[in-house]
């Protein structure tokens, strides 16, 4: 996958965040197979619109990026909440998000609440049945299991808040 984005734009990582989903995201929908794909694809495609030609991202604009992109995944899905899939785990970390916003939550302690609800969500989905995706065939079979597009959500959401980390720590430089 990385390869398939570096082919596609060499300059990508002197472009803004916006630009870096929107490649992400046909990247995605052209290399990636299955329902996970398309729904991957929207997602980044629908984060890259909300967050437009902006520099940086803060708080607000990120979670606005992120109603986005479960909007776009129910949209294209039909999935709601507790369905068993994806929409699991965006949904309850867009939530927390919204919340810890709103709490005042410094950008460390909200994306890793972001991260945790999004973790717990998947889990959550194990006793339920499938309602939707690939799962759903499986009916009662699906119970037991967690759903991988709620925990490919979760280490998606996980890697943006170890992402943020990085970036927030200072490096540091060898004295001679």
């Amino acid at each position: 996958m990385l390869s398939a984005l570096d082919a596609r734009t060499p300059g990508l990582a002197a472009a803004t965040p916006g630009r870096i989903l929107a490649v992400t995201g046909a990247t995605i929908i052209s290399e990636v197979g299955g329902a996970a794909g398309p729904l991957y694809g929207t997602a980044f495609r629908r984060a890259s619109k909300a967050l437009g030609k902006a520099a940086e991202v803060d708080l607000p604009a990120l979670s606005a990026a992120l109603d986005a992109a479960l909007a776009g995944v129910q949209q294209l899905g039909a999935a709601r909440e507790g369905d068993k899939t994806m929409v699991d785990a965006l949904a309850a970390a867009t939530r927390v998000l919204r919340n810890a916003i709103a709490a005042g939550a410094a950008q460390h302690e909200a994306l890793s609440m972001l991260a945790e609800a999004a973790s717990a969500a998947a889990i959550a989905t194990i006793p339920m049945q499938a309602l939707k995706g690939r799962a759903s065939y499986l009916g009662p079979r699906s119970v037991g299991h967690k759903d991988p597009g709620a925990a490919s959500a979760a280490l998606i959401l996980g890697a943006l808040r170890d992402a943020a980390r990085t970036l927030e720590t200072p490096r540091l430089r060898t004295v001679r």
